[in-house]
């Protein structure tokens, strides 16, 4: 995956609050640190927190539907997502489906997965399905989902990432959920949201964009994400838009 060269300036800039120390307001715009209560009271910033000036625009809501070890995938979430996240949090809302081109089965009452690139990738789906079951903030299991793919394996690194980006997870429940179950239901509600999509899907990533998926779309997004976050958000538009450009768009796992 990225490199380590390209990794580290993308963890600069996490947002202080997933970490132990205490947050570096002089590095985030004050329009950010409304986002956590932590850092509005941190940075002293309760009032305008409480009481803002005007209200913010509607961010563009995302919905990537993927499989964990889908090469293409964990390029398009590591590189695109995760950096777009990162210099445009106040414009953008992520919905996260890890199913992809899975298939299920319901044997004796129970699901059953069958995964494009075996068994590992049906773990890794069910790693981080539970992972945002027991963490629900977005913030809080998105950065450990970046490190999931980021590394070499996507079902070995759990306990490393979760040390790293979110301790105060319960790594017990994470394994319950993964082992009983909820995981297998939550899963099945997985498929059912994949086989819901219209048009449906022909490869992963999918990236629906404000509850549609087109072909031009899709292609903006690959070439460059925050190009196409920074044309659609009707907010005052943040400073990291000045900077957007576009690359050529990866390969993808088709059906």
């Amino acid at each position: 995956m990225a490199p380590a060269a390209l990794l580290l300036p993308l963890l600069a800039l996490l947002p202080p609050a997933l970490g132990a120390a205490p947050p570096a307001c002089g590095r985030h715009p004050a329009r950010l640190w409304c986002r956590s209560p932590d850092v509005a009271a941190a940075c002293q910033a309760p009032s305008p927190c409480a009481h803002p000036s005007h209200p913010a625009a509607a961010p563009v809501e995302l919905s990537l539907f993927y499989e964990s070890l889908c090469p293409a995938c964990r390029r398009f979430l590591v590189q695109q997502l995760f950096t777009t996240w990162l210099l445009v949090p106040e414009a953008l809302s992520i919905t996260l489906v890890p199913y992809g081109n899975a298939q299920e089965r319901n044997e004796s009452g129970k699901w059953e997965f069958q995964c494009q690139h075996g068994p590992e990738e049906c773990l890794g789906n069910m790693i981080e399905t539970c992972l945002m079951q027991e963490a629900k903030d977005f913030s809080t299991y998105f950065p450990v989902i970046f490190c999931l793919e980021s590394g070499s394996s996507v079902t070995e690194t759990l306990e490393a990432c979760l040390q790293v980006y979110a301790p105060q997870l319960d790594r017990g429940r994470i394994a319950a959920c993964v082992q009983g179950d909820t995981g297998a239901a939550l899963m099945h509600r997985n498929a059912q949201r994949t086989e819901a999509l219209d048009p449906p899907h022909q490869y992963v990533p999918w990236v629906v964009v404000n509850g549609k998926h087109t072909d031009e779309l899709q292609a903006q997004a690959e070439a460059s994400l925050l190009g196409l976050i920074c044309s659609l958000y009707q907010g005052e538009k943040p400073e990291a838009c000045g900077s957007s450009g576009t690359s050529e768009a990866p390969p993808r796992c088709r059906r």
